[in-house]
């Protein structure tokens, strides 16, 4: 099976928990245990509640990943502590449908949780973000959401909602959100390149 290194589609395969966390220096190490940890091998890249990270162990139904300081200083890998519940992903199969949209594992910024409303049959969040992505940010556009490919709407210059189904409340981290929380962003890769080349216009 050929698969595509660093390459996610948000649609979240399962949800593990963060069993130890190491300090090493300026890196932290964690065990996560998941579902899927006995099935990963070393090497293998997987989404972690949207941070692509690689895998280094693997001891039954246990893996153990390390973040960088880059990585923290861009992330919310640094507030992981015992028992918090992430999203995981493998990534994308040459042969796989892609049922949410193409994601990197590249965290862009990090938001923060600013309401969380309980509709009867549906959830809804709003998020505020940095306003130096609002460019990227779009009524109707994909956003990856600690891991979670959503779809954006109520778009303001530095916030947006996202409304939440049961499947996906029950079956990622997101049922563990509150307002308050920290989650990482990764904005459109197709707008990314957009905005990229009209700045490069003379």
């Amino acid at each position: 099976m050929i698969y595509l290194a660093f390459m996610f589609t948000g649609i979240v395969e399962t949800t593990g928990v963060v069993k130890e966390v190491i300090s090493s220096g300026s890196n932290r190490i964690f065990w996560i245990e998941s579902p899927i940890s006995g099935q990963l091998r070393t090497d293998q890249s997987v989404s972690h509640s949207g941070v692509c990270l690689t895998v280094e162990e693997v001891k039954d139904n246990l893996h153990r990943i390390t973040a960088i300081g880059e990585t923290l200083q861009k992330s919310n890998l640094g507030s992981w502590e015992k028992g918090t519940l992430i999203n995981l992903e493998r990534c994308l199969q040459l042969n796989d449908r892609i049922d949410g949209h193409l994601v990197q594992g590249h965290v862009d910024a990090t938001g923060i949780c600013t309401k969380k409303t309980d509709k009867g049959g549906s959830w809804e969040f709003e998020f505020e973000f940095p306003k130096k992505f609002a460019a990227l940010v779009i009524e109707k556009g994909s956003i990856s959401l600690n891991g979670i490919s959503l779809t954006v709407f109520g778009v303001k210059r530095k916030s947006f909602r996202v409304a939440i189904i049961p499947y996906t409340f029950e079956h990622t981290s997101i049922k563990s959100l509150d307002t308050g929380d920290q989650v990482n962003l990764e904005f459109d890769m197709i707008g990314k390149y957009l905005l990229r080349r009209l700045s490069l216009k003379d």
